[in-house]
């Protein structure tokens, strides 16, 4: 399995026969060098988008199509996709299952917003969520952008993953300190993997307490483009 950041929320990961593009927010991303972005593209089966604000679908509409691949994510966006856009969607909701290429990718609650702008108004794009991204002897918990959550519990306690990638950045998500209370309240993660950070000067610039709150736990503060392989 290899997981590579894009920068902010945005992730590939190889896994089973799928390779995911999960918030690809590549266009305008200040930590994404986009005289690379063929490599982050290549080879990829899906694109699935957590929420509906810019700085992680405003690039999926124009991938899936360039890629001729499905777009994945909450029903009420991925329909609204498909009929505005023609894009081939996979949409399904919490508590949903879908086998992406022999990846096992479970839709779970956050706590955030959710909403594209168009013509200068804010559209509905269903709710925010997260995942659980089963295959190759893992569990990935994505959280999507969210604070901490009662529904962390019974997620930890029945999903098991070992693998967190944790909007931790601030202002708009749990911050470092936050995500590692969740994490060692609500999970037993083996790695732990930062994000939605580093991007603006707003948002926090170090992992530091989260290393620091998760002792015994790996944490990997990751570089754009540079593959985490478990």
């Amino acid at each position: 399995m290899k997981i590579t950041w894009l920068g902010h929320s945005g992730f590939r990961i190889e896994i089973e026969g799928a390779v995911l593009l999960i918030d690809p927010w590549l266009s305008g991303n200040p930590a994404f060098p986009e005289t690379r972005r063929a490599e982050a593209l290549a080879g990829a089966t899906h694109v699935l988008i957590s929420h509906g604000h810019g700085d992680h679908s405003a690039d999926a509409v124009a991938i899936t199509r360039e890629l001729g691949i499905p777009c994945v994510g909450i029903y009420d966006l991925m329909t609204y996709w498909q009929e505005h856009e023609g894009l081939d969607v996979v949409g399904f909701n919490k508590g949903g299952t879908v086998d992406l290429n022999g990846a096992r990718v479970t839709m779970v609650a956050a706590s955030h917003s959710s909403c594209f702008w168009e013509e200068g108004r804010p559209v509905y794009a269903g709710t925010e969520s997260g995942f659980m991204i089963a295959g190759e002897g893992h569990t990935i918990y994505f959280s999507g952008d969210t604070d901490i959550m009662a529904d962390m519990a019974w997620m930890g306690e029945y999903h098991r993953p070992d693998i967190g990638i944790l909007a931790a950045g601030g202002h708009f998500t749990m911050d470092m300190d936050r995500a590692a209370f969740a994490a060692r309240k609500y999970f037993d993660f083996k790695t732990v993997i930062p994000c939605h950070y580093r991007t603006f000067p707003l948002l926090e610039q170090s992992a530091e307490a989260l290393a620091q709150g998760l002792p015994g736990v790996q944490v990997i503060e990751p570089e754009v483009l540079h593959p985490i392989v478990i």
